[in-house]
């Protein structure tokens, strides 16, 4: 559900109307972002305030680094903000539901059949991380050669919802964004878990890719869509970093 890549029609092409944006000081919801000195809405009109200091000090730099015109495609942590304060509250279930049933066809278990060199690399780098998954978070997966769909145990889809659930808003809404960016609710417990970082995520999920551009090459318009993917998985490490104590 990649809520952050909404872009609201409003603050498109907002001319700059701020000279200084910076964190404010603790208040009793978090930490304000302020725009000289008074106080960032979100497009619904509600105070833009975060759970960490690490976190305002990441959106204010973002309107810091604003030109003439405010490009909200430039600023991934204040979308993920908006979203984490307007729609994620009264959505939660629906979210963290989504999330587990990502989990129920995760891009780590379906691995190839063939080219052998494509099977060996599926085995030596996802299965790590469905061991991780087990072990650390109580979530079992089973691996599968091909595409056909495997039903995954309905405990395992429950135990990554729940988690997802366990989450405070602000990283639920990430957790969200990264599962289908990555096609993996493994990889995006990983990036949030701290056990991956978003570049490591990010080579993970486009294993098959990567390994076709070793024997085809790249062309132009596919090397920009991955850089603009793996610029979201940076933003997310960010995010997710930033929201860590």
């Amino acid at each position: 559900m990649p809520f952050n890549r909404a872009k609201p029609e409003n603050l498109e092409r907002i001319r700059r109307f701020w000279k200084e944006a910076a964190p404010g000081p603790r208040g009793e919801d978090g930490w304000p972002v302020l725009l000289d000195g008074r106080q960032a809405k979100t497009p619904g009109g509600k105070p833009l305030v975060l759970p960490t200091e690490a976190l305002a000090v990441l959106v204010a730099a973002e309107w810091a680094a604003q030109g003439e015109h405010m490009e909200l495609a430039s600023m991934a942590a204040t979308r993920l903000a908006h979203t984490a304060i307007e729609t994620v509250p009264d959505k939660r279930e629906a979210v963290a539901g989504e999330v587990g049933r990502y989990a129920g066809a995760d891009l780590l278990c379906y691995h190839a059949e063939d080219p052998q060199a494509l099977a060996d690399l599926h085995a030596q780098r996802w299965t790590p991380e469905l061991a991780w998954a087990e072990q650390a978070l109580g979530v079992s997966l089973v691996a599968t050669a091909g595409v056909i769909h495997r039903p995954q145990p309905p405990d395992s889809i429950a135990r990554v919802k729940a988690l997802a659930l366990a989450l405070d808003d602000f990283a639920l809404t990430a957790l969200a964004v990264a599962t289908p960016l990555f096609g993996s609710a493994v990889l995006a417990l990983g990036l949030q878990r701290g056990r991956l970082s978003g570049d490591e995520a990010f080579d993970l999920s486009r294993l098959d890719e990567a390994f076709q551009e070793e024997r085809w090459g790249l062309d132009e318009e596919a090397a920009e869509r991955t850089a603009n993917r793996r610029r979201e998985a940076q933003a997310l490490d960010a995010w997710f970093k930033a929201l860590r104590p």
